[in-house]
């Protein structure tokens, strides 16, 4: 059986059983902050023979930034949750600490929101916390975030 998320090479992003690739910027002339900060992505979650891609531009740059300040924040507390809180409903993502630097991975993915839902649970701990920060932080550095929130 061949890897449905081969074709797409190394995934920019990989925790666990998410993968996410960034294919640039939804809109990539655009200087203001909500045109010029959405992500075309495609993400996977998989487990268990369960395989779910969610593709578009549904992920913004704030959101990313956020849960790399988040997970940051929680490497340093062991106490808490960092969330990939999208505004699109296609992709969200919550690790929840628990005891002795053990977290708790849900994800939500869906590539049809109207009609599917599809969650995935993960256990994961501590030391997964720096290599997401990287790679969060990898990607903002290619993709920085445009404009300001406040105009």
């Amino acid at each position: 059986m061949t890897d449905p998320t081969a074709k797409f090479g190394t995934p920019d992003l990989k925790l666990e059983g998410l993968q996410i690739w960034v294919h640039g910027r939804q809109f990539p002339d655009a200087a203001d902050y909500w045109d010029g900060n959405w992500l075309r992505v495609t993400a996977h979650c998989g487990r268990s023979g369960a395989s779910i891609f969610a593709t578009g531009s549904i992920i913004h740059l704030s959101e990313l930034d956020r849960w790399r300040v988040e997970s940051e924040e929680l490497l340093k507390k062991l106490s808490g949750e960092a969330k990939l809180a999208c505004i699109e409903p296609a992709l969200s993502v919550t690790l929840k600490a628990g005891s002795l630097g053990h977290i708790t991975m849900e994800v939500s993915i869906t590539p049809d929101h109207l009609s599917q839902r599809h969650w995935f649970q993960f256990g994961i701990d501590q030391s997964y916390l720096p290599p997401l920060v990287r790679q969060c932080q990898s990607i903002l550095e290619v993709y920085p975030i445009k404009g300001s929130r406040d105009g």
